[in-house]
């Protein structure tokens, strides 16, 4: 009987063990210099990209970019579940832990936000935040996205501050099953319902989010 006691309780000690290993703080010494070696050239070294073809990720959900990482890269000889040449190459040499420590290096980093552009839209770009689209089914930004665009770890990014070509371009990606990683097609089915305009001022109204 002590036997069999000794032996469960050695067991649920290694469980335990072997999650708190996986689960083991980050090592943003590394992320930072991973991220100003690797990720500087695309996203800035604070995660405060300077070209809107690429994403600012300076205080983004941790989680959410994580998932982002993971879903660039091929494991197990399966294709990348997010299809981007140039993400693919720069995440191949990560290992998880890796990945883990840059999603958290740069979500503590401060986003210098973007701004709304064009006046003529924002009404526009509002409603659909707020409201959605009613007639056509698409549902509220903010309802997923938050009211000011924060938000929701891990599957809804913040949106607010980001570069309204990035969104507009996502956005588009969804619509054309370019960009197939949202959870259900929950993006690709709202994205399909949307015009051109409609995408540009979302994304729009949405850069000027704080």
């Amino acid at each position: 009987d002590i036997m069999i006691k000794r032996s469960l309780l050695l067991s649920l000690l290694l469980v335990t063990g072997s999650l708190q290993a996986q689960d083991q703080a980050p090592d943003l010494a590394k992320a930072k210099q991973t991220a100003e070696t690797i990720c500087a050239a695309c996203h800035a070294a604070d995660g405060n990209s300077q070209l809107s073809a690429n994403p600012k990720i300076a205080g983004q959900h941790a989680d959410y970019l994580f998932k982002q990482l993971r879903e660039f890269k091929s494991w197990d000889g399966k294709p990348a579940v997010r299809d981007n040449a140039v993400m693919g190459a720069m995440v191949a040499g990560l290992d998880e832990a890796d990945m883990k420590g840059l999603a958290v290096y740069f979500a503590g980093q401060k986003l210098v936000p973007e701004a709304a552009k064009n006046l003529d839209t924002v009404e526009r770009g509002q409603k659909i935040w707020r409201a959605g689209i009613p007639s056509k089914g698409v549902p509220a930004c903010a309802a997923c996205h938050g009211p000011a665009g924060a938000g929701l770890p891990a599957q809804y990014p913040a949106l607010a501050g980001q570069f309204a070509e990035y969104t507009e371009a996502q956005l588009k990606a969804f619509r054309d099953e370019v960009r197939a990683n949202d959870p259900n097609k929950m993006m690709r089915m709202i994205a399909i319902k949307m015009t051109d305009p409609e995408i540009k001022a979302v994304a729009d109204y949405a850069a000027g989010l704080r």
